[in-house]
């Protein structure tokens, strides 16, 4: 047992003992499935606070041979597993953490030799025989042992990517790295002494020019994350679960921190959670994560689109985005689409994979990314704003007149000219036009367009203000009577629906002629 090599079980017990823990060992299941294979190459990423150094801890105290674990685990779902003893703490294994390397080497440069003479040494100790003085690189003493022994290592890599991210600028440093990762696991020799390789992070793998620097990895992201999606953060059940467990209102949570989706699943940042579940209290939880300060530079690049399609992200809309072109880095943004990719991978943005579209993924994320953007003071938000907070005034006011010209007004100067008679753009329209709700309300739940109408946008205040503003349920009609949006909101019983989560509700129709374009309001109360 040692720090680096073969460690033990201590790191994952810290999680096993916390108040709060949500079991994910099945996972090792799915590891085992690709042990000693091609597939046995895993790159998963995800943002900070879901959940990455607990699931390389939970790797290290299930295959170390520096422990006995088998108590640690026999009560959790890896437990139940019929083959849980047959890889249990059987494996060499090397557990490096490279944002602790990079914080005790001394400096940025020392990182790669020091991680290297760090492990050699812990090698000596275990196989001195194989390992004479002068082999000084760390691939080659990993082949010499298995020449020797047939002994193959699991390596485990935990904020792989930091240095890719701290030192984004530096060319020589990103370069001695990834030489350093390719020399480890790319190429024939590595696969004779590879069990298996798993690397968390934020990023991707590097991309250089048109090939991955390690295309052999087989990559899980916020983007696709396959069969790892149920364990990349909290699920909805295990969430829901844990809301009836601790007394916590779970409907408030998940207007709260839901949004993220993954393969199906509906998931929560972990650390969100925890929190909210200990402190009883509705907040963003996110500030403490350290990447606020990194994304104000990056929504601040003057790319076309990036400014409008944030503003429209902040309000509710989903923006399609591009995600072939990003280098997965810091340094190559060439368009607004590496910017928002970029903030995926942050966990900013969620990202629908079926409609290849952006979106804020929660009431938290939103809190988050309005203060960033209003860091930046950006005319462009200043002005929407300014506009939005008239428009509301003028629906809660009941004012139709002064609706239909500041919807008409916003509609006018934000669709293009090719756009402006798209349905779609009438709708994005709509959720600018009301984005200083966004202080009151939550985000509002959004149908998509079918036919030539639109349906419901609800808005349901928060809790903090449901006796001072009313829900709004908004529908929009493209070339019919106004009066019909109306009728159409009664039919589908929307407010009935709402009305226990909230005090009063607006009916609030919307029309828009094609020919003339002409917009049209009506504004009534809902009876109880």
């Amino acid at each position: 047992m040692a720090r680096f090599v073969n460690p033990d079980n201590s790191a994952f017990q810290v999680a096993l003992n916390s108040e709060i823990y949500v079991d994910k060992t099945e996972l090792i299941e799915e590891i085992n499935k690709v042990l000693d294979t091609m597939q046995g190459y895993i790159c998963n990423s995800r943002p900070r606070r879901f959940g990455k150094s607990i699931t390389a801890n939970m790797l290290t105290a299930y295959y170390s041979k520096g422990c006995d674990s088998e108590k640690m685990f026999s009560d959790l779902a890896i437990g139940q597993k019929d083959d849980f003893k047959k890889h249990l703490n059987k494996y060499d294994v090397i557990h490096l953490d490279i944002q602790w390397f990079l914080s005790n080497a001394g400096n940025v440069e020392s990182v790669v030799s020091y991680v290297t003479q760090s492990v050699l040494t812990e090698l000596r100790q275990i196989y001195p025989e194989q390992l004479l003085p002068e082999i000084t690189s760390l691939p080659d003493a990993l082949s010499r042992i298995k020449e020797a022994t047939g002994q193959k290592f699991i390596v485990i890599i935990d904020e792989w990517d930091v240095l890719i991210r701290d030192e984004a600028a530096n060319q020589k440093i990103r370069a001695d790295y990834i030489n350093f990762l390719r020399g480890m696991f790319k190429g024939t020799e590595p696969t004779k002494y590879i069990q298996l390789a798993y690397l968390t992070g934020i990023l991707p793998i590097k991309k250089e020019k048109t090939q991955s620097a390690l295309n052999n990895f087989d990559e899980f992201t916020m983007l696709d994350s396959r069969i790892f999606a149920k364990y990349i953060g909290f699920t909805e059940e295990e969430v829901r679960g844990l809301c009836g467990k601790y007394g916590c209102d779970f409907s408030e949570v998940k207007r709260w921190y839901d949004g993220y989706m993954l393969n199906g699943y509906q998931v929560y940042n972990p650390r969100a959670v925890v929190e909210v579940l200990r402190w009883k209290e509705f907040q963003s939880y996110w500030s403490g994560t350290g990447t606020y300060e990194a994304i104000v530079p990056m929504i601040n690049m003057n790319f076309d689109g990036l400014k409008t399609a944030i503003i429209e992200m902040l309000s509710g809309s989903a923006v399609k985005v591009n995600i072939k072109s990003f280098q997965n880095d810091t340094v190559s943004f060439s368009n607004k689409d590496d910017v928002l990719t970029y903030l995926i991978h942050l966990g900013y943005l969620g990202f629908d994979q079926r409609q290849k579209a952006a979106f804020v993924p929660n009431e938290e994320i939103r809190q988050e990314l309005t203060a960033a953007v209003e860091s930046t003071k950006w005319n462009e938000l200043l002005t929407f704003q300014q506009e939005s907070e008239n428009l509301l005034d003028a629906t809660l006011n009941m004012d139709t007149a002064a609706l239909a010209e500041g919807i008409e007004k916003i509609h006018t100067e934000y669709a293009s000219v090719i756009q402006y008679n798209n349905e779609n753009s009438l709708s994005s329209v709509l959720t600018i036009a009301y984005l200083s709700a966004m202080q009151y309300y939550f985000k509002p739940v959004r149908e998509f367009p079918t036919g030539r109408g639109f349906a419901d946008f609800v808005f349901v205040p928060k809790s903090e203000y449901v006796q001072d503003y009313p829900a709004l349920v908004i529908e929009l009609k493209w070339n019919k009577n106004v009066q019909t949006a109306i009728e159409q909101i009664k039919e589908k019983k929307y407010p009935a629906s709402i009305e226990y989560y909230t005090g009063d509700i607006l009916l609030v129709g919307i029309s828009y002629d094609k020919k003339t374009k002409e917009h049209k309001c009506v504004i009534e109360k809902y009876k109880k």
